[in-house]
């Protein structure tokens, strides 16, 4: 049967879901996919909102055959298309495939770590992390995933997560007495078997990094790799083959030394005694700086900065306390284990204000937060690199006395991290989400293979085999900037893909309205916050709540949400105001949902990724264009060299970037056939800059109005 019959107003889709609508765009879209898995050619693919992109890379996968990764931007897609759509999809078209979910480390239950919580449950911080513990230790019985996500009872964020879940610096491997009942190893082993694979971005990458620095089969038997949510995937990398360590991770593997050296080498040495100049060290490195919060390339900070005589102060007590790691890491696998974590952070610092490599722009720069901060080491762009393995153009060597450091290669590839706020894409390096697929589909204990080693060891062997033809698959409703790709395949290295854009079926003109205030004041402005609210305000009135206010920081987000509820406080309006950050953000969109009239307030997590239909939604208010930060180190150096090359940085990289964010924001408005609603941007220069009318155009085709009275009689309707 061809994609055509199968997605027929009369085919087996049709018959599987109730309200099914035909729609071409869809058609040629998995048509695109099909003929890319045949080829085994890359192809990027922007649809719009509505077209039903998952089913259209589900079909043409499922029914091609091969083993299929699909990488997704959030563990909520992940979830959706593991729980929901793919087994709807496999039922469906009556194909016999098993599929497999794999995340990272930290989002499975370690028993070994439980076990450890249990035993000296006197260091847990406070009673909820007791009653935690309760209930993850009935869960835990229950659960044949260990998947923390199956545990409603105990919130995501949870502290308790931290002291039972694994990480890549404190996992045992094989030498954890727990190893034959590891909910990793058994997650692993589905992948192994499995025909489909759903992961994650950052596991995806994790796993890309390590392929880079030599480890060889990381994708094996792959045929087709998907990414969903693509337009992430620049950022995503950028994370991944960068480096970084922090304050916290200092502190992490403090506490971690103290509880493991007292517990199991307390006549070893005395560990507060030993541990205290780290810590000193550690927490010193914050009092570097001031009081604002900021971000400074290596170059800002000038020779005579006290960050330089701190570091030194740093590197000196954390090879003190590796030394005495050394002497007692044979007494146990976990004092062994903090001994190879020491080491690793030693290599962290040190690499932290070395040289570039050679043809490789990199930037080390520092973020300063509240509490700490994070030294970083960015590439510039990744472009090369990622099209070096997407082509399977060859491998960094790893030279057979090298062991050391590819055994340390594998172990980094063990941890997850939640998706970043887009406003500091490269500030934030959780250890939630970067485990490598090799780690967990091959296993973190088998011997790894060096690449070249074999061929430089005898001559005669038979040449390596050329690397496996793979479809490269990358979708989203956000690629292209009128049409125009470039941005995204340019930061790829896609220039060989081959390029499709299908736009939403929904009828915006009448379905929606874009909406620009006058006398808005620039976003530079003090008072341009306020203003906003101001201005929405009526709309709010006259949609009866029922509103995002998305804004591009977190600041704007507290001051929006402090004005919105002293205004209606006054009025005696009956809206209630959801802040990001008052609750989770399932729990935000829950408690929208349920209020019926509410208003959300919220920064660039909100941004993507919800899904409210209906009623619910009616009106979405933008601060102003989601241009990145000027204090972006990063984006700044990357700025520096296109203006070198001759490129105008502005139009070439700000305002796609910005178009594509905000068309991430515009697209939480419609989101069926029947959804009507109010986009509100209240940015002026969106109408008064030349720039503006390339981005307007860019948007989903919405009647146009400055007229407040006409958004209000719109609205009113609604």
């Amino acid at each position: 049967m061809d994609l055509s019959a199968l997605f027929s107003a009369t085919g087996p889709l049709a018959r599987a879901f109730d309200g099914y609508c035909e729609r071409q765009e869809q058609i040629e879209m998995s048509q695109a996919i099909q003929k890319a898995i045949r080829e085994a050619s890359t192809v990027v693919l922007e649809a719009g909102t509505g077209v039903g992109k998952t089913a259209a890379y589900l079909v043409p996968s499922l029914m091609e055959g091969g083993k299929v990764i699909i990488s997704t931007g959030t563990k909520a897609l992940q979830d959706q298309l593991f729980h929901r759509d793919l087994p709807a999809v496999r039922e469906a078209l009556g194909v016999p495939v098993k599929v497999a979910l794999l995340k990272g480390r930290s989002n499975y239950l370690c028993w070994h770590h439980l076990d450890r919580t249990n035993q000296d449950a006197t260091l847990l911080g406070s009673r909820q992390e007791v009653r935690d513990l309760g209930l993850i230790n009935s869960f835990i019985h229950r659960s044949p995933t260990g998947d923390k996500a199956e545990c409603p009872t105990v919130p995501e964020h949870a502290t308790i997560w931290a002291r039972v879940t694994s990480t890549r610096e404190n996992c045992l491997g094989s030498d954890c007495p727990r190893y034959s009942e590891c909910f990793v190893v058994k997650a692993r082993r589905e992948a192994q078997d499995a025909d489909v694979v759903v992961v994650n971005h950052h596991l995806f990458f994790a796993d890309l990094m390590l392929r880079e620095e030599g480890v060889p089969e990381l994708l094996p038997n792959a045929q087709t790799i998907i990414f969903d949510e693509a337009h992430q995937l620049p950022d995503t990398a950028t994370l991944f083959f960068g480096d970084s360590v922090s304050t916290a991770q200092f502190l992490d593997f403090l506490r971690d030394a103290l509880a493991t050296g007292q517990a199991q080498a307390r006549d070893g040495a005395n560990w507060n005694d030993v541990l205290a100049p780290l810590d000193r060290a550690a927490r010193d490195l914050r009092l570097c700086f001031g009081q604002p919060l900021q971000r400074l390339s290596q170059a800002q900070l000038g020779l005579d900065h006290p960050l330089w005589p701190a570091l030194d102060k740093l590197r000196d007590a954390l090879a003190h306390v590796r030394d005495v790691l050394d002497t007692q890491a044979e007494r146990g696998p976990d004092l062994a284990q903090l001994h190879r974590r020491a080491d690793d952070m030693m290599q962290r610092v040190c690499a932290w204000g070395a040289p570039e490599r050679a043809g490789e722009p990199e930037l080390c720069w520092i973020d300063v937060g509240s509490h700490g901060v994070q030294l970083h080491r960015t590439p510039i762009s990744v472009a090369d690199v990622f099209r070096r393995q997407r082509l399977g153009l060859g491998h960094a060597d790893i030279a057979p006395d090298d062991a050391d450091a590819e055994d340390r290669a594998l172990r980094d590839a063990v941890d997850e991290s939640d998706e970043a706020d887009m406003v500091a894409a490269f500030a934030s390096h959780d250890a939630d989400e970067e485990d490598d697929l090799q780690a967990l589909m091959a296993g973190a204990d088998a011997a790894p293979t060096r690449s070249g080693a074999s061929v430089a060891a005898d001559s005669d062997e038979a040449p390596a085999a050329p690397p496996p033809r793979r479809a490269w698959i990358f979708t989203s409703a956000t690629l292209a900037v009128k049409s125009d790709f470039r941005h995204f395949t340019e930061a790829l290295g896609l220039q060989d893909a081959e390029c499709h854009s299908w736009a939403s079926p929904y009828d915006y003109p009448n379905q929606a309205v874009l909406y620009v205030p006058h006398d808005v004041p620039q976003p530079s402005d003090p008072r341009h916050t306020d203003a906003v609210v101001e201005a929405a305000l009526p709309l709010i009135r006259a949609n009866r709540g029922r509103a995002f206010v998305l804004c591009t920081s977190l600041r704007a987000v507290s001051k929006a949400a402090e004005k919105l509820r002293e205004l209606f406080k006054v009025a005696g309006d009956p809206f209630p105001v959801l802040q990001q950050g008052d609750a989770p953000r399932p729990t935000l969109l829950e408690d929208f949902r349920r209020a019926g009239n509410a208003v959300l307030v919220g920064s660039h997590s909100f941004w993507e990724g919800i899904d409210v239909k209906g009623d619910a939604l009616t009106l979405v208010v933008i601060d102003k264009l989601p241009f990145a930060p000027p204090d972006d180190p990063v984006l700044a150096k990357r700025l520096e060299l296109l203006a070198q090359e001759g490129g105008n940085p502005f139009m070439s990289h700000q305002v796609p970037q910005a178009i594509i964010a905000l068309k991430q924001g515009a697209g939480r408005l419609i989101r069926s056939e029947t959804d009507r609603g109010v986009l509100m941007i209240c940015d002026t220069r969106l109408i008064d800059k030349p720039y503006g009318r390339r981005i307007w155009q860019s948007l989903p085709p919405m009647r146009r109005t400055r007229v407040q009275q006409e958004v209000i009689d719109f609205l009113l309707t609604l």
